[in-house]
């Protein structure tokens, strides 16, 4: 995931920052000591994996405590390097660079007197690449997708699932949202895909059933999301639509997940509707309201 390759980044850069150990005064036990997670520093760990787990652990137990870790880091370091190699305006820069990637950004460490009374040169930004354009506009692409779509209901229920889950990544591949396949992250547990969406990734359920999804299976998938990190979500696709329970369940309390259904699909290719605007809509609808299934018909009248 794209959090987890930002975290490894983290760490390799602030790993000249400060010593693991050894020192009363500057260390990176003793900043997140200062923070109050000093408890998620891994005693015993050398020190590239103990700057990975202190990351990751105050990301996912600690969030709020993120920046205020990273500056103490910050700060403690200034000072045992001021003696050695002192740190210098490109590693900020890099720093900077990097903290959007989980989320943040830390005005102390953009201020701009700040960074000018580091030793040596601002980094030069990268380029930024140009968006390809998804090929999802060609209104033959998307005929065949919905022509795809009719077809599946004369498979039989054996390879209906399967061949419903191919159609779902080709779908998320035209609109440019970089599908993953089904893969198994841990022993026991099957996830039918995932995406991205702007910065986020969303774990994927595919569902062909005739019958509306019931709430345990949704109970399934929210379990699988209280998993992992806070900032996960989910989108759950169920062909037959959802039962009222389960919906109800899940509008009144706290999930990140949301909901389409068969028609929702066929709306969107019919209409050539951008299939990441409307996932982008029920996001922030859910958001709003607390609803989690609300049809495309009503959020595209």
């Amino acid at each position: 995931m794209k959090e987890s390759s930002t975290v490894a980044a983290l760490a390799t850069l602030l790993y000249d920052f400060l010593p693991a150990s050894g020192n009363n005064a500057t260390a990176f036990p003793l900043a997140a000591r200062k923070v109050g997670v000093g408890a998620l520093w891994p005693e015993g760990y050398s020190k590239g994996p103990g700057i990975t787990q202190l990351l990751t652990a105050t990301l996912e137990q600690q969030r709020s405590r993120f920046c205020p870790l990273i500056l103490e880091i910050v700060k403690q370091s200034m000072t045992w390097r001021s003696k050695r190699e002192p740190l210098s305006r490109a590693e900020l820069d890099e720093l900077n660079r990097l903290l959007p990637g989980v989320g943040f950004k830390i005005p102390d460490l953009l201020d701009p007197e700040f960074l000018a009374s580091l030793p040596g040169s601002p980094v030069a930004p990268a380029p930024q690449p140009t968006p390809a354009t998804p090929a999802a506009a060609d209104p033959a692409v998307l005929k065949d997708l919905r022509q795809r779509l009719q077809d599946l209901g004369g498979l039989s229920p054996q390879t209906r699932g399967f061949a419903f889950e191919i159609f779902l990544h080709d779908l998320f591949k035209v609109y440019g949202l970089s599908p993953r396949a089904s893969f198994r992250p841990r022993t026991g547990e099957q996830i039918d895909g995932s995406f991205e969406l702007g910065n986020d990734t969303y774990l994927l359920e595919a569902k062909w059933h005739s019958a509306p999804t019931p709430a345990a299976d949704l109970h399934i998938l929210n379990g699988k999301l209280n998993s992992r990190p806070t900032w996960s979500r989910a989108l759950f696709i169920s062909y037959g639509g959802f039962g009222p329970d389960g919906l109800e369940a899940f509008n009144r309390g706290k999930s990140s997940l949301i909901c389409m259904d068969g028609y929702d699909l066929y709306e969107t290719l019919s209409r050539e509707l951008p299939l990441d605007r409307v996932i982008a809509r029920k996001a922030r609808h859910a958001v709003e309201t607390g609803l989690i299934h609300v049809s495309v018909r009503e959020l595209f009248p």
